[in-house]
């Protein structure tokens, strides 16, 4: 299955379009296009999951770290719409329905243009990058609800070892 972020911006509020899979895979994009926006003022974002099949923690906890931000800065909102029972048990089973708005129907999203992918640099940094995105994102989740640090404790652990291993290497 094809994935893929779709992103604009409509008024004050970004849209974020998540169609097929919301993973490790493409959080690091995300992450990179949300703390731009921020910088440049939008505080209020707002994801669509209507066409996305499944998410996983890193996607999630990239997610979380947005919220986490907005609220670190005093205002604005994280909202999902178009949220299917699947992601709201996900999403919700975090904790992270207590850090942002989740509504099962919701305006639909404008047309947006296709987030780009940073263009490929070395293999060894894509890789290390996309673990720091891993960490940050399973770090958020523990934030946004301490129970989740039993569920993710070992995750973490291989996240920083590894992180640790690629930066001792160089």
């Amino acid at each position: 299955m094809q994935s893929s972020i779709q992103v604009g911006v409509n008024g004050p509020a970004v849209w974020v379009r998540v169609e097929g899979k919301g993973s490790f895979l493409n959080s690091g994009n995300l992450k990179e296009f949300a703390q731009e926006m921020v910088n440049r003022g939008y505080r209020e974002f707002i994801i669509d999951l209507e066409d996305c099949a499944m998410m996983d923690s890193t996607f999630m906890g990239t997610m979380a770290g947005m919220a986490l931000r907005l609220k670190e800065l005093g205002h604005g909102h994280l909202h999902v719409v178009h949220c299917g029972t699947r992601s709201y048990e996900l999403l919700s089973g975090l904790g992270l329905d207590q850090i942002f708005d989740i509504h099962a129907n919701g305006s639909p999203s404008p047309e947006c243009e296709l987030l780009k992918s940073k263009p490929g640099g070395a293999a060894d940094a894509q890789k290390r990058e996309q673990a720091r995105t891993m960490l940050d994102a399973h770090e958020a989740l523990c934030e946004a609800a301490p129970e989740n640090f039993s569920r993710f404790k070992d995750v973490l652990d291989y996240l920083k070892q590894d992180l640790h291993h690629e930066t001792a290497a160089k």
